[in-house]
Formats: C-alpha cells, structure tokens, sequence
C-alpha cells in the first residue's frame, strides 16, 4: 500500500506505506483526510488551484470515492475569490441535487491544512462519448445509434433534467462527455455540476459569462450569458443529434454556426420517424421561445400523456437489449476545477486492480475532456490563412461583434470576414505604413497611427474617414480608445502621449514622462488609467482625468512592446523584447511574476475573458497561452514562418488571430 503526497506541487506524490514524510518534497503525509478518506492517487493536476484524487473511504468499507482539493497560490486576486466563491457553491449543488440517484453524491465538504476539499461519489462506468467512439469503429455505415436507442436515451435522462431543473438549477454543459452509463445498473448519470447555476430572476434577465461548450449550447447561452431550463433541452437535442449521426455538433457550429440546426437531417445515415424528426426539431430550435419549455413537454410528445413523475429509485432504466452499450471498467473519475473559476468532472477509465504501479499515470485518451469552452485548457488550430499583405501585418484585432478582423496593410487598414476569411473592405487615407489600429466599443469608431506621424479616425460602417489628428513630430506607435468610446489616446516616437475628445477631435493633453518611444498603451477597464510603455523599459500608469503619472514601474531589461489589463483592472500584464512576461499587481504597485518560456522577443499580450488565461506571440514564431495564476505555458501554437507581431481574441475567446512578419494574417479556431 501507498500513501500520497496531498502537496499540490510534488512532482512524485506515492509514497511507500509506513513514511511520515514524503519523499520527494518532505511534505507531511496524512494517512487518512478527516480520518476517512485513504488518498490512492492523483488523477488530474489544477495547475495552482490543487489536484483531483482517487481516494477510498474507510467508514464505507473502501468504497471508492473522488476527492478534489482546492489549493490555490495567488492570493487576493479576483480569480481566488471566485474560485473559492464557485467550490463552495458546487459543493452546495452536489448537496441539493446529489439525493437523485442519477447525479453524483456529495460525501463531505471540509477544510483541512490551510486547504478546501470535496469529496463526491465515483462513478464506474463509460461516457456516451466514449462508447459512441466504439461504435464508430465498428460500424461505418450504419447509425451509431438507432432512434429507438436515442428515445430510450431521452426516457432516462429527461426525469433527472426534470429534478435539476424543479431544484432551480440550470446544467448548462450537457453533452456525451457528462453523460456517464453506470456499469452496475446501466443508468445514465448526468456529471459535471461545476458549470451549473442558478435559476434566478437576475440570471433570467442580465446578460453573464458565456458558459458552456460551442456546439452544444444554445445561443443565448453563448452569445448573452444567460439559460433556461430550455437550454439544457437544446443541449440534450444536440447531444442526441451526435449520438444518431455521429458528427459533432461542434464542428458543425465552426464550419456553420447556428445555421447546421435548420438542415441536421441531411446528416442523417439512416431515416428516422416523422414524430421523432419533429422532437429534435423542437429541441433544437434556435430561437429559445419555439424550443420546449420544459422537461415535461418533450416527455408528453414522446407518448406520455401526463408529466413523468420524478421519484427517486423509480426512474426508468435503459433497455440493455435495446441500447445494448458495452461497458469498460473506469478506473476513477476526476472533477477538474476550472482555473476560470467554472468546474466539473473528469473521468477516467484506466484503474489498474490496485497495482502501485498502476496507480500514477491517469488514461491519456480521457484526460482531453472538453475544457476549452470554459477556458481553463483552451486548444487552437489553425483555420484560416489569409494572405497578399505586402509587409508585416503590425496590428490585428476582432470586432465587438465578432463578425469581422481589422488589419493593417502596408498604408492602409483592411477589414476580413471573420468566418471565412473573405476582405470585407479596405480603408485607404494614411500616406505611409499604419502601425496600429482601435475599435471603439460599441464598434462604431475605428482608429489609426502610423508613419506618417498622424492619427486617423473612420466610420466603421461604411469605411469613410471622419478625422486626422496631427501634432506629433514622428510616428505613431499605439493607439487607443477609452472604454466610453469618448477619449482617443496615441503614443509616437517622439516619446509622447496625446489624449484626444473624440467628439469634438480636440486635443485634451499630451503626456510627457517617458525619455523614448512609446510602443504600447492601454486604457483600465473603468477608463481611470492609461498605461504606457516602451523603448525606456518602463511602464508608467497615468490619471487619465488630471494627465498626472501615478507610477512607474521597473524591471524589464529591454523594449516593452505590448501590455493588457486584465479583465477586473487589478493586474497588467506586459510583453518585452527582454523574452519574458511580467504581470503586475495594480494595487500595490508592484510585480506578481515573469513569465518565461519565449525563447525571443514578445511582441503582443493579451487577457483571454475568463481572467485566467493569457496569450502571448513572439519573435520566435510562436503564440504561448498561459495560466495566468501559475504561470505555467498551456499550450504553444505554431504555423506562422516568421516573428508574430500582433495577437486579437474575440469576446469569448473562441477565435484567435495573428498577425505575422510572414506577410500573412492567420484564424485559429478553438477545437475542443
């Protein structure tokens, strides 16, 4: 027997039985959490936030359970707050919805040494993903599921939608992957409570934080924020739709958008009933009002003439002959904190009979589960590649709307379609290179700088030039718009800022402080602050209303060429073309932590929207994502031939584009 290390960052957690101190980082061992809970393994590692373990309890004579430990390094920072804010109110849903039969068990919730811990019942059994998969392989022309099968499906899933949904609780991530077929009674059990919330009049009527899984969530729910026990419907209606078809609605959703939901039946491989066509179409309509209202509704047209009662150990079970779903034994399953602040499970199906060494290393086929749509791990792949630029594309940003990229090309300023790559239209005025563009945030306004030293504003509708802004004596490095769409700022070579009224294309100040050019400028989210930066190696924060430097911060040892804030205004990360990242604590005026990994100059940084990630491009050809709060590189994207000097993220972070000294403009698309 073994004891596992509960320090989130050893690097070799399994100790020999019998050990006080861990082996590896000296860490105290603790035999038993709660003198309950026997820790076997780690199954997934948070990054700063904890890990998730496979435990036994002892009280339920070695009943295997999942244990999830939240352990984060930053402190004070928003991102803990919300992290600690959302463990908590998992905890409380397992609590309120785990009594059904179908839905994991909450077995405690505690603190023990400075940490958080939740333990939840583990679930053995396959995903609907999985087994769809090994369908796949052995079917190639027939339908991975029958109707029959997908009525069956629905008949077992839609009574614990029910119970979810009269508890005030909204899933708001179903799909294959959080739908688990139990092994002992061949029950499907619904999983992944960490992205639920609660079903309130302030979330029916305020627009929120995209959640959910590009695909299979309706669009209000990613465009708006917002759900209804209707979008879980839409959710199960597309889920039913991968099952019968095989074809991920995901890949649809890219290639299609919303549109693939008014033709899903030409993906059919085999016919399907007229009654069971008009279900789907009803659960997969587009506009939340035409779609079911409830759980009931679909019960009722699928030949149940009063609403399924929902009573605990009387649900229907699946009909082994009818689905006939083979099982593999799963060896644990995980709940992946989501560093966003959003969580839920993860499982795994490699348990390997209690051997040691079988114990360390977790199913690689089952660690990919979809994590991008909520931020924590995003994944890219290149989509688009848009090419003829005449020189190296400076500057690239997404739209409010998320419907179009704005370029810089040689002297002028191109906008593309952001869905096929397509020129839209091209604004035609500066008289040499532009360096640097800015959207307004009602998408109304476009802004301008370049090398002809001056600064230009257009009308984004129609492309037509409204003003030139003169005054500086050399280029125009940075541009910027406040976050009121009043307030145009620009930064030049000739080491100054100017701050303009946009109404009235009046200068309202120029900023004098730095002893070189300014590369990189930005506004606080509340418009407050303007952060500067560039040949000097310094950043300096100014009070936008007095033109007053609050501060200046040190410690770059080269050209600072890009910076950000983050979402909430508490952290501003900059990019240097010393090879490093720092971000830094607004409040307190000083440095957080260098990030390092680029292995040249970085030349843009942006915040992804879930204040947790961060992309990067460099000099070295590549773009780096990063967890915010540890540092840590996530993923690193390579395509472009040359030094990537400019990055954009649409509002939702599905898109990604780049800019390249490669001459070419390039769409990444999320693809998990």
């Amino acid at each position: 027997m073994t004891i596992c290390c509960l320090n989130p960052d050893c690097s070799n957690p399994l100790n020999p039985d019998g050990e006080k101190f861990c082996l590896t980082c000296s860490a105290p061992l603790v035999v038993l959490l709660r003198n309950r809970f026997r820790v076997i393994r780690v199954l997934s590692d948070e990054g700063g936030f904890g890990r998730t373990y496979l435990a036994e309890d002892i009280d339920k004579l070695n009943e295997l359970c999942v244990i999830k430990q939240l352990a984060p390094k930053a402190e004070g920072s928003w991102a803990l707050k919300k992290a600690i804010e959302l463990f908590q109110k998992e905890a409380k849903r397992l609590q309120e919805l785990g009594e059904h039969p179908q839905i994991p068990t909450l077995l405690a919730y505690f603190e023990q040494d400075s940490y958080l811990y939740l333990v939840q019942q583990f679930i053995d059994g396959q995903n609907l993903l999985r087994e769809l998969d090994t369908r796949r392989r052995g079917k190639t022309n027939q339908s991975p599921y029958t109707e029959g099968e997908i009525q069956e499906i629905l008949l077992n899933l839609l009574p614990v939608l029910k119970f979810v949904h009269e508890h005030g609780v909204i899933h708001r991530d179903i799909k294959p992957q959080n739908i688990m077929l139990r092994k002992s009674d061949q029950r499907l059990n619904l999983i992944d409570f960490g992205s639920s919330k609660q079903f309130t009049v302030r979330v029916q009527s305020k627009t929120g934080t995209s959640i959910g899984s590009h695909g299979y969530s309706p669009i209000e729910q990613i465009r708006d924020g917002v759900a209804y026990p209707a979008s879980d419907l839409f959710s199960l209606g597309a889920t039913c739709f991968h099952l019968l078809t095989g074809i991920s609605p995901f890949q649809l959703w890219t290639e299609h958008g919303y549109a693939w939901v008014n033709c899903w039946q030409q993906y059919l491989k085999s016919p399907i009933s007229d009654q069971f066509t008009q279900i789907l179409n009803k659960l997969l309509k587009k506009d939340l009002h035409q779609r079911y209202q409830s759980a009931d509704d679909v019960l009722r047209d699928l030949g149940y003439k009063s609403p399924v009662p929902v009573k605990i150990n009387s649900l229907p079970v699946l009909n082994k002959k009818g689905v006939k779903l083979q099982i593999a034994i799963v060896a644990g399953a995980g709940i992946l904190l989501l560093v966003m602040g959003e969580f839920w499970y993860k499982q795994f199906d490699s348990f390997g009979n209690n051997n040691p060494s079988n114990l360390s290393q977790p199913n690689p086929d089952t660690i990919g589960i979809d994590l991008s749509s909520k931020g924590f791990i995003p994944d890219y792949s290149l989509a688009v590649t848009i090419r003829g630029y005449t020189n190296t594309v400076l500057s690239v940003l997404v739209t409010p709307d998320g419907k179009t990229i704005a370029s810089n090309n040689q002297n002028t300023i191109k906008l593309w379609s952001l869905l096929t790559g397509q020129e839209v239209a091209t604004f035609d005025g500066h008289t040499k290179q532009v360096n640097a563009i800015a959207i307004s945030n009602d998408g109304k306004i476009l802004v301008s700088g370049g090398d002809d030293n001056v600064v230009k504003l257009w009308t984004m509708a129609n492309g037509k030039e409204l003003a030139t802004l003169g005054g500086h004596s050399q280029p125009i490095r940075a541009v910027a718009i406040s976050p009121d769409s009043k307030i145009v700022a620009d930064g030049s070579d000739d080491a100054t800022i100017k701050l303009w009224d946009l109404g009235s294309r009046r200068e309202i100040v120029t900023l004098m402080g730095h002893t070189s050019s300014v590369h990189a400028i930005a506004f606080s989210p509340d418009g407050n602050i303007l952060a500067s930066a560039g040949v000097d190696k310094t950043v300096k924060l100014w009070n936008v209303s007095t033109g007053q430097i609050i501060t200046t911060l040190t410690g770059h040892e080269d050209t600072i060429n890009s910076l950000a804030f983050s979402p909430d205004g508490k952290t501003l990360a900059t990019a240097s073309g010393d090879k490093t990242v720092k971000l830094w604590n607004l409040e307190k005026k000083q440095l957080i932590r260098t990030l390092t990994g680029h292995t040249a100059g970085v030349t843009s940084v942006a915040f992804n929207p879930d204040e947790m990630t961060l992309t990067t491009a460099s000099s070295d050809r590549t773009i780096k994502l990063w967890n915010f709060l540890t540092g840590r590189t996530i993923r690193t994207l390579t395509s472009h031939t040359g030094a990537v000097e400019s990055i954009g993220l649409n509002r939702d972070a599905s898109t990604l584009v780049s800019g390249s000294e490669d001459k070419t403009l390039r769409i990444w698309r999320r693809t998990k």
